[in-house]
């Protein structure tokens, strides 16, 4: 079984004797010893790059490498040579491994490497369909206006994320405060009345009763239900993470989820169009296009649906006939891409699929959020008024006995 990829930095000296450094990715050191001496680099020291203090060491986000995108593909239209564009967006960075990921892929094509080979040495930042566009670009001398195909492609991506996490956010932040006031009642407050209740004497509302039987519980294993949640969430996360089943299956859940399930399907249609009409008007087979849309779907049930599309188009089915057997794609979305195999304009009518749903996203999640502020409210509020009537009932009947 193989090693996965680590991440290794290496010190050697270039063709002109100059002392380099920089990272690479590679399953063993003496891989990435062979990728530096393809590169013209005589390898020195090669170690495995330290994990420790992570905080140090400014992440790379999605962000930086679509602005970088933008930023090259400006340049290069403007007649700046390659080169010189990678001094000129490694000096406009703040983001220290930014800049060395610029200089490393400047080193790289100085040393004869292709642009698209030193893309394909960091695939933890450019994935098979950034590299695939670009390859298109530079075989086909367009380099410049692919490189802005991809930076609006990410642009759009990177928009439509933003509107998905800002239709979520609010509700889990909503339900997290809702949360931790609930237990600060019932392990701070509550016991206050136990203790003024105990004093009085006399049978308490069975509510009452529920109430404080729960504030006892939370009083004696609070910090049980904290570490359970905890390692609850941390594990839902590493499963999500190594296992495909499980990544599959909750990815389908979602997608039957009463209010996210649309919102959902909706961008994930519309990544697809994106992505699909990008790729194919950039020159891309359009199974070579499939197998990439696939692997930028992010989502499990639509990952599987589009390479089994991609295996049926292979034996000569339509796309849109292959669209509408998988079950998850709207009518609207299929008749458009019909139209776009019959007339030849594929591309366009994917790009006017995309633009739909992605205004759709847009309005559903202003929708959404506009619902969920009185909602949440209300569950908030009804949470707290109901330990606040659980813990006045007594003194109501208190009151009434005098």
């Amino acid at each position: 079984m193989n090693n996965p990829s680590t991440l290794y930095a290496w010190e050697g000296i270039n063709r002109k004797g100059q002392r380099v450094c920089g990272q690479a990715t590679g399953h063993t050191p003496a891989m990435v010893k062979a990728q530096l001496r393809r590169q013209g680099i005589s390898p020195g020291r090669v170690h495995k790059k330290s994990p420790l203090l992570p905080s140090l060491t400014p992440r790379i986000k999605p962000a930086d490498i679509t602005l970088f995108t933008r930023q090259l593909a400006t340049l290069l239209k403007a007649g700046i040579a390659l080169l010189q564009a990678f001094d000129i967006i490694s000096e406009g960075f703040d983001n220290r491994s930014v800049r060395e990921l610029v200089q490393g892929l400047k080193r790289e094509i100085a040393a004869g490497t292709s642009l698209t080979d030193a893309l394909r040495q960091h695939p933890r930042y450019f994935d098979e369909l950034y590299c695939n566009l670009v390859a298109a670009g530079e075989q086909a001398g367009t380099l410049e206006t692919l490189l802005e195909r991809v930076a609006v492609h990410r642009e759009k991506s990177e928009q439509l994320k933003a509107r998905i996490k800002k239709a979520m956010t609010y509700p889990l932040a909503v339900l997290l405060i809702a949360s931790l006031v609930t237990g600060v009642l019932l392990i701070q407050v509550v016991p206050q009345f136990q203790t003024l209740f105990a004093g009085v004497g006399g049978n308490l509302p069975g509510f009452t009763l529920q109430v404080i039987a729960l504030s006892e519980f939370m009083q004696q294993t609070w910090w049980v239900v904290a570490l359970g949640l905890g390692v609850g969430a941390v594990g839902l996360r590493h499963a999500y993470r190594a296992s495909v089943d499980f990544r599959h299956w909750l990815d389908a859940a979602l997608l039957k989820a009463p209010l996210a399930g649309k919102l959902l399907q909706k961008s994930a249609v519309a990544r697809y169009a994106r992505t699909l009409s990008t790729t194919f008007a950039a020159g891309v087979p359009l199974l070579q296009a499939l197998g990439c849309v696939a692997g930028a779907a992010g989502s499990g049930p639509f990952r599987q649906a589009i390479e089994h599309m991609r295996h049926e188009v292979s034996t000569g089915m339509q796309l849109n006939q292959s669209m509408a057997a998988s079950g998850l794609f709207p009518g609207m979305a299929i008749q458009m891409t019909a139209i776009g195999e019959e007339s030849g304009t594929l591309d366009r009518m994917l790009e006017k699929v995309a633009s739909h749903y992605e205004a759709d996203v847009d309005n559903q999640v202003d929708n959404l959020t506009q619902l969920m502020e009185p909602l949440m409210m209300v569950v908030l509020g009804g949470i707290v008024g109901a330990l606040v009537i659980a813990m006045y009932l007594p003194v109501f009947q208190l009151g009434s006995a005098f």
